[in-house]
C-alpha cells in the first residue's frame, strides 16, 4: 500500500470534515468529487450554490453528499465575525474589517470554520499563493500550546525505497520560516519528529539530520555554528531523539558516506527526517529532490498548529486535492 493510500484507510476509520475555500477551481470540485467517492473526508465547499454547481455540471463532476455554505448568506456570519474581531483587535481590527475579511476571503472564512469546530481541517492553495493559505491559519488559529515555531514541511515519497523508511522522507521547513535561528530551527526538527510518527509511520524511529554546507566541523563558519546550536538544543529538550548534525546530505543519507565522515553518528547515514537550514535550501532541495528523483511531493504541510491548515501547490491536480484533503484528515485526529 503507498503513502497515500495509507493515509485515505487512516482517515476512514474517524471521519473528519475538511472545508475548501477555492471552490471556484475545476481541480478542488473534482478532488472533492474523489474524496466523497472513495469516503474518507466529509467536504465543506465554499462559495455561492449556483455557480458552484454550473461549474460542476458543466465538467460532469458529482457533489451529491458534499455542503456548500455561502459566506454571504451564512447563519453564522455574525458569530465568526465577533470572534475574528474579539482575536484581532488588539491587532488593529475593526469590527467592520473583520465581516469584510470573511465576506470577502473564502479562506479566512474557512479558517474561522475550523477555529470553532466547525470544520476539521483546512485545504488551499491551488488557485493562491501560499501566503494566502498561512497567513489565516497563523492570525486566527496559531500555535498548539508550547509551541514557538510553526513551520511546514513536505512528505517525500521516492522511488528509491532504501532511503528514509520504505522511501518516504520529511523534510523541513521548506515553505514557511526563511531563515530561522538555532530556538527556531530546534523547534522545527522535534515538531518534524513528532509529525513522522503521525504521518510516515507510529512504530519506526525518527532520525534527524541537521543538514549544512559541512558535517562535523570540517568547516566552520556563522551558519555551520547555527545548526551545531540547533542540533545542541534538540537534544538539550529531547533526549531520547535520535538527532545529528551539522551534516552533510551525503553523511545523513548514505551510510558508506557516514562511515567516512561521521563514524560516531547514531544516524549513520539513515535519516529519514532532513532539517534544512534555511528556506532557500529547503525549498530547492524538495523541488530538485521531486525532479530530479521522480519523487512525489505532499505540501507545505503545516506542523505546529493548533488545527490542520494545508497548502496546495498551484501546480497540484485533483488527486493531489484529495491526498492532501486526507492527509490533513489524518492530522486532525490528534
Amino acid at each position: 500500500m503507498n503513502f497515500i493510500d495509507r493515509m485515505k484507510e487512516l482517515a476512514k476509520k474517524d471521519l473528519k470534515t475538511i472545508v475548501l475555500p477555492e471552490s471556484d477551481d475545476v481541480r478542488i470540485l473534482k478532488g472533492a468529487e474523489i474524496v466523497i467517492n472513495e469516503g474518507f473526508a466529509n467536504i465543506i465547499l465554499l462559495g455561492n450554490e449556483t455557480d458552484i454547481t454550473k461549474k460542476a455540471n458543466e465538467n460532469n463532476i458529482d457533489l451529491k453528499n458534499i455542503q456548500i455554505i455561502d459566506p454571504q448568506n451564512s447563519e453564522k456570519l455574525d458569530y465568526y465575525t465577533e470572534t475574528l474581531y474579539e482575536l484581532r483587535k488588539e491587532k488593529g481590527l475593526s469590527y467592520e474589517e473583520a465581516r469584510k475579511l470573511l465576506l470577502e476571503n473564502t479562506r479566512y472564512f474557512g479558517t474561522m470554520m475550523v477555529k470553532v469546530g466547525d470544520a476539521d481541517g483546512l485545504v488551499s492553495g491551488a488557485s493562491h499563493p501560499t501566503s494566502d493559505t498561512l497567513r489565516p491559519a497563523l492570525q486566527i488559529i496559531k500555535g498548539a500550546k508550547g509551541v514557538k515555531t510553526v513551520s511546514a514541511f513536505f512528505i517525500m515519497v521516492l522511488n528509491d525505497k532504501e532511503f528514509g523508511e520504505d522511501g518516504v522522507m520529511i523534510f523541513a521547513d521548506c515553505g514557511m520560516n526563511e531563515n530561522p535561528d538555532s530556538e527556531a530551527l530546534s523547534d522545527i526538527a522535534i515538531s518534524s519528529s513528532k509529525s513522522f510518527n503521525e504521518l510516515v509511520s507510529s512504530q519506526a524511529v525518527p532520525k534527524v539530520a541537521m543538514l549544512s554546507y559541512s558535517t562535523k566541523g570540517s568547516a566552520k563558519s556563522e551558519l555551520t555554528e547555527k545548526v551545531v546550536s540547533a542540533t545542541n538544543l534538540v537534544k538539550e529538550k529531547c533526549p531520547d531523539l535520535l538527532v545529528d548534525g551539522e551534516m552533510q546530505l551525503d553523511s545523513a543519507i548514505v551510510p558508506e558516506v557516514a562511515k567516512l565522515k561521521a563514524p560516531e553518528s547514531k544516524i549513520a547515514g539513515n535519516a529519514n527526517i532532513l532539517i534544512f537550514p534555511d528556506l532557500n535550501s529547503g525549498n530547492i532541495g524538495y523541488k530538485l529532490t521531486q525532479r530530479f528523483a521522480h519523487a512525489q511531493a505532499y505540501g507545505p504541510l503545516c506542523q505546529g498548529l493548533d488545527k490542520p491548515v494545508n497548502d496546495l501547490s498551484r501546480g497540484c491536480s485533483s488527486e493531489d486535492v484529495a491526498g492532501i484533503v486526507a492527509i490533513t484528515a489524518v492530522q486532525a485526529k490528534k
